[in-house]
């Protein structure tokens, strides 16, 4: 007992002493003094190194404490009471790590593909001229638009697209372009349009702008150079021989023009002809020269370090031309060919649409994506492709494996002038049938170069087209104007020389019921104003319930929010001369969107009929006709009038584009399901 009790007083001292103690003191009432150095302390037998000989101490009764030398901590952290636990925290923090890794790599393959900010909301096209005048000169500039931000993001808009407003000698300033890298002073400076990149991108948009590569200005410095035969600049346009006699042009062949007769025009500098697919005024650049496509690189690259999001590119199936100099074939050939002068009389089989052109349009493309690599920055591309059909607009969409296009932008429901549900239908189904498995559609009712909605079809079917375009799948598009019901103007006294048609649906943005409908302040505007200004305008429409704007704002509110409108299946059930009725709906959400738009006359329908498992009464979610809205309609028999639209709701579990019948009647674009447990889209369904 007494060997033992010297032990733990070892054991005791050599934890407490001051050599030992790392710097603690256990009793800072002891002052510590220097042991003699004949005591016994001194002696090796008991050195504190001494307690860790070959016998084991007991530490049976000694408690951890701060300050404990590490040799001893040492002997407590190998006790069974301390190692288990450590060992079990151990591989429970590397098992849940695991589990969460595995969750997360399995979270990743099985999601679908996010939507991009281009698909993720409605476009809004801008034609900058006429938008809003900032500095009382008539004419709307880049700061007219940026002072009206607020308004646009209260229509839940998420991407800006301006049309052309480059330097021009063009009174129209869309497609004679005399330099590509300046604004043209009717709408400000570049310190202008770089405050309102930036303004845009504070608000959480995105901005894309047009871009007409096919040609320049006569004024443009390329063609000043090149018809001058100046260095590189000589071979930047397109130039052939021409006969020139008694003031008469004999052309090389028999190309025309867009706007009609031939596409050639002699040059009395360079004692050529230039081809030009539009105006005299508009020479054709000739892609087949590669500085040409780097110069248009270098256009492209400029706008994306200004922070541009995108582009749409224009006319760009006139890029390229055939190297021979065929005569294009007569639609009539019993016509005489000195007559042949209007573009619709010849085949365009050698001026449009020629083999290496698309791997110009992929150049754009790839120039784009060096300015993606950000996340967060993808940079959108879209083609405009007026006049082709159907198939050669697909094609725009690229290839599988060859990105082209995010899409070429969808004018048809722009084209109607006779609205009928048969002539709806087909717009709808042509896109949806012949675009590419897993692309993006989108719908557009009007754009500068189309008479309005208004104008086209009619007052009462504005807010139906609204409706159609926000409750299809894709990226419904929206230009200035149409969420209020905006008309054309007539087409007297126009202080204007260019395409006169075109200038009808470009008339001054109504805002107010104040001089020049509150887009100038100015003495005059560069197009008169609506007459009807007075009462289509925003302020009015703001405050009327059943207004075209407030419809308009509630669609766009419920396309946001609702995933069986952004991302759901579009299962078409019928169609006539009056109606088209189609679902929208998900799995995993057992609510489904039924629209009923009438497009005719007064017109009954069953909707039993059509879905046999549809509720006998169902809720109306929205309404062209705001009064009906939260209302229930019985579906034995809905009746509608000219230019009505209903979006109905009801709960289902049965979903249409799960039953044969109607698989082929049904679409999606990128297909996702979603679990109501983990509020989470999945793409194995």
């Amino acid at each position: 007992m007494a060997e033992d009790k010297g032990k733990r007083d070892s054991i005791g001292m050599s934890m407490k002493g001051g050599r030992t103690n790392n710097g603690f003191v256990q009793n800072e009432d002891i002052l510590e003094t220097d042991p003699d150095p004949g005591s016994p302390e001194d002696s090796p037998q008991h050195n504190a190194v001494d307690i860790f000989g070959p016998a084991e101490p007991d530490l049976k009764d000694v408690r951890p404490y701060a300050g404990m030398p590490k040799e001893v901590l040492f002997r407590f952290s190998g006790q069974a009471r301390y190692r288990v636990p450590r060992e079990i925290l151990f591989w429970l923090t590397v098992a849940s790590v695991l589990v969460l890794t595995g969750a997360t790599i399995g979270i990743i393959a099985i999601s679908p593909k996010c939507l991009d900010w281009w698909q993720a909301g409605p476009m809004y096209r801008i034609y900058p001229r006429s938008f809003k005048d900032s500095d009382k000169d008539g004419n709307g500039d880049l700061k007219g638009i940026q002072d009206k931000l607020d308004y646009i993001t209260t229509l839940n808009i998420k991407t800006v697209w301006i049309t052309s407003f480059y330097k021009s000698s063009l009174k129209d300033f869309r497609h004679g372009v005399e330099d590509f890298r300046e604004i043209d002073p009717i709408f400000g400076t570049m310190k202008n349009f770089e405050n309102l990149v930036a303004a845009i991108h504070d608000k959480g948009l995105k901005l894309i702008i047009d871009f007409i590569p096919n040609h320049t200005s006569d004024k443009h410095a390329w063609f000043q150079w090149s018809r001058n035969r100046t260095g590189k600049y000589t071979d930047y346009y397109i130039w052939h021989d021409c006969t020139r006699a008694n003031g008469k042009t004999i052309p090389p062949n028999n190309w025309l023009s867009v706007y009609g007769n031939s596409s050639w025009h002699f040059d009395e500098v360079r004692n050529q002809c230039y081809f030009h697919q539009f105006t005299k005024e508009q020479p054709d650049l000739n892609f087949r020269n590669p500085d040409v496509q780097e110069e248009i690189k270098e256009i492209i690259q400029f706008w994306l370090s200004k922070g541009v999001d995108g582009f749409s590119f224009d006319a760009v199936q006139f890029l390229l031309e055939a190297k021979h100099l065929r005569d294009e074939a007569q639609v009539n050939k019993n016509q005489i060919p000195d007559t042949v002068t209007h573009y619709s009389e010849l085949y365009h089989d050698f001026t449009t649409t020629q083999v290496g052109m698309h791997d110009i349009v992929r150049s754009f493309r790839q120039t784009m994506d060096q300015y993606s690599r950000e996340p967060g920055r993808y940079r959108f591309m879209g083609i405009e492709a007026h006049g082709e059909n159907i198939a050669k607009t697909m094609m725009y969409y690229g290839l599988p494996f060859i990105q082209e296009a995010d899409f070429p932008f969808n004018s048809y429901l722009g084209k109607l002038d006779m609205p009928s549900g048969n002539s709806v239908f087909e717009v709808i189904t042509s896109w949806m049938e012949n675009m590419p498995e897993g692309k993006w559609p989108n719908w557009m009712t009007g754009g500068p170069d189309n008479d309005r909605l208004t104008s086209r079809l009619g007052k009462q079917y504005v807010n139906i087209m609204n409706m159609l375009v926000f409750t299809l799948p894709g990226t419904p598009i929206t230009y200035y104007g149409e969420e209020i019901g905006m008309r054309n103007i007539l087409a007297t006294n126009l202080n204007e020389t260019y395409d006169v048609d075109t200038l009808l649906s470009k008339s001054p943005m109504q805002w107010d019921n104040s001089s020049n409908a509150g887009f100038s302040e100015g003495n005059h505007t560069w197009l008169p104003t609506s007459s009807d200004y007075h009462t289509v305008n925003v302020d009015v429409q703001k405050t009327q319930p059943r207004s075209a704007l407030k419809l308009y704002q509630e669609l766009s509110l419920l396309h946001a929010n609702e995933l069986l409108l952004s991302r759901g299946w579009f299962c078409y059930l019928r169609n006539d001369n009056h109606s088209v009725v189609y679902t929208r709906e998900l799995d995993g959400i057992d609510r489904v969107f039924l629209m009923v738009l009438n497009f005719g006359e007064l017109s009954p329908l069953n909707l039993k009929e059509m879905i046999s498992d549809i509720p006998t009464r169902v809720r109306i979610r929205l309404s062209t006709n705001s009064a009906y809205k939260g209302r229930e309609v019985d579906t034995h028999a809905i009746t509608l009038d000219k230019g009505e639209g209903l979006i109905l709701e009801y709960n289902t579990r049965n979903l249409l584009h799960h039953q044969t019948a109607f698989q082929d009647r049904c679409f999606v674009s990128n297909r996702a399901c979603y679990s109501s447990v983990l509020n989470i889209l999945y793409s194995l369904c």
